[in-house]
């Protein structure tokens, strides 16, 4: 009977070493994934906005050179899109708090509960 017991002992402490080591693995492959996400979550971010600010930048200096020549004269248009990025500047930073903020707070906030509901629903599956 005590060897039964210390049979059983043994089956049951190499039985824990094993769920312990299982758990520690399975730990370890979800800081993988949550960083691989936050990995490549970062580089499209990133490659979206230097398109984005690629384009800004074209855009705008497409748009002095048009003004420049509808007005004549190059510091005319160059200065006229300066013009228009002074007005869009004051005016976000006087609507900044009130809502430009809040906008972005709750677009991250929604970002990152859409990200961890389909977490869930790929482990269901």
């Amino acid at each position: 009977m005590q060897d039964n017991k210390e049979k059983n002992i043994e089956d049951i402490l190499s039985d824990a070493k094993d769920y312990i080591e299982t758990r520690i693995e399975y730990a370890r492959l979800q800081m993988v994934e949550k960083a691989s996400k936050i990995f490549a979550d970062l580089l499209t971010s990133a490659t979206v906005t230097i398109c984005f600010g690629l384009a800004f930048l074209f855009g705008s200096i497409t748009l002095a050179l048009f003004l420049s020549d509808v007005l004549g004269s190059f510091s005319m248009g160059f200065g006229c899109v300066s013009l228009i990025y002074l007005i869009v500047a004051i005016v976000v930073y006087l609507t900044k708090d009130k809502y430009i903020e809040k906008a972005i707070v709750n677009m991250a906030i929604r970002k990152y509960f859409n990200k961890l509901a389909d977490k869930e629903d790929e482990e269901k599956i």
